[in-house]
């Protein structure tokens, strides 16, 4: 989609506080300050953010892999440093005032710091919404006092804020602009060294040491099974890092029937593009496959306490993107016991061998490509521009 060429809208020294926490939030950072800067030549950034918002002419107070911490013990190993560091930034925010304060993503740090900006009377602003549509609904009370305005990446996150009268905007998914609307299959397949001529399939278990314990050897086995009735399958599987790649190779290792498989560091975009059928853990891969026009099969488990947990505050039918997308199944979903080698094999063998599903598949991921490629820094600029003019 085409977007007419921002015009200057001030060049009054305007001051930009943003907040990033992770690597997607630093890429999605620097869109905007590039977008927002054309509207005012001349802003300033300043918070916290990461190499590419650095590029952009962006000023971090700290380093945003400080922020950059996964999982809960973690977090408590690292909690007196994270409240130093916000402590800092707050006393920063609040004696230097921005003109407006944007948290991206990371809601457990940045919506605490937007709230306290909202009450001394600074404009905010939150991109990426948490899920709170999906799980812990009652988040959206404290969202609502953090925020006086949230930009989303997806339609049907919009709707939710809609309901509970929080001002929002849609305005699409970057990688809906990033991926081009026809993926170059034999290009992929060549600059990986593939077979041309023959099907491939792509497995994802996952980016987290967990996820591939869990998912692993469970859809190696369901490439087996599947090889069993197509042996000119190809199998590639890509790797986040080098310690995923560790971990793959072992469970290729442990296999009691060698398989062929191809492993690769990196490159899953390039790996699903190459793709006929791609095999996956739910998660923004799912996205990816569907804007590659991917049929694919995704399967998830859990421990059984955490399954059961989740199923009882988990408010949404499905799990998958493109089904929530479309608000209905497009692709299947096969999850905790249901997600065996055998109906995980089944499902993608009826992907691959099915032509007329292929071509359905294939026009319903195309439309919602369309209505996620809204040029989204673009857009969001403009809905943080609207905000800022109405505050001033």
């Amino acid at each position: 989609m085409d977007h007419p060429t921002p015009r200057v809208i001030s060049d009054r020294p305007i001051t930009f506080g943003i907040v990033a926490g992770e690597a997607s939030g630093d890429i999605l950072g620097a869109g905007l300050i590039h977008a927002l800067r054309a509207r005012y030549p001349r802003a300033r950034f300043v918070g916290i953010g990461g190499e590419e918002m650095e590029a952009a002419g962006f000023h971090s107070l700290v380093p945003m892999e400080r922020l950059s911490v996964m999982g809960l013990v973690e977090v408590l190993g690292r909690i007196r440093e994270l409240f130093s560091i916000r402590a800092r930034l707050m006393d920063y925010f609040l004696t230097t005032p921005p003109d407006v304060v944007i948290g991206i993503d990371s809601p457990d740090f940045t919506l605490g710091v937007e709230r306290r900006c909202r009450d001394a009377g600074i404009p905010t602003v939150h991109y990426v919404s948490p899920s709170v549509w999906a799980w812990r609904q009652k988040r959206i009370f404290k969202i609502a006092k953090s925020v006086n305005l949230m930009l989303t990446l997806f339609p049907f996150e919009a709707r939710f804020y809609e309901e509970h009268d929080v001002p929002v905007a849609f305005v699409g998914h970057p990688l809906a602009n990033r991926i081009p609307m026809a993926p170059d299959t034999a290009g992929a397949r060549q600059a990986l060294g593939l077979d041309e001529n023959k099907p491939v399939l792509a497995i994802l278990p996952g980016s987290r040491s967990g996820e591939v314990e869990r998912l692993g050897s469970l859809f190696l086995a369901a490439a087996r099974w599947i090889q069993s009735t197509r042996p000119d399958l190809q199998l590639v599987i890509p790797c986040v890092n080098r310690d995923r790649e560790k971990q793959v190779r072992g469970l290729v290792e442990s296999l009691e029937v060698a398989l062929p498989v191809t492993i690769v560091r990196g490159r899953s975009r390039e790996v699903m593009a190459a793709s006929d059928v791609v095999l996956l853990a739910s998660g923004t891969a799912t996205l990816e496959a569907m804007l590659l026009k991917k049929p694919m099969v995704v399967g998830y488990r859990l421990s059984n306490v955490s399954y059961k947990l989740l199923s009882r505050l988990v408010k949404v039918p499905h799990v998958a993107l493109p089904n929530l997308l479309a608000r209905k199944p497009l692709v299947p979903e096969l999850l905790q016991d249901d997600a065996t080698p055998e109906a995980l094999g089944a499902a993608v063998l009826e992907r691959l061998e099915n032509e007329d599903e292929r071509t359905r598949l294939t026009e319903a991921f195309t439309e919602l490509h369309l209505q996620l490629r809204q040029n989204a820094d673009e857009r969001a600029a403009d809905a943080i521009s609207e905000l800022l003019e109405r505050s001033s």
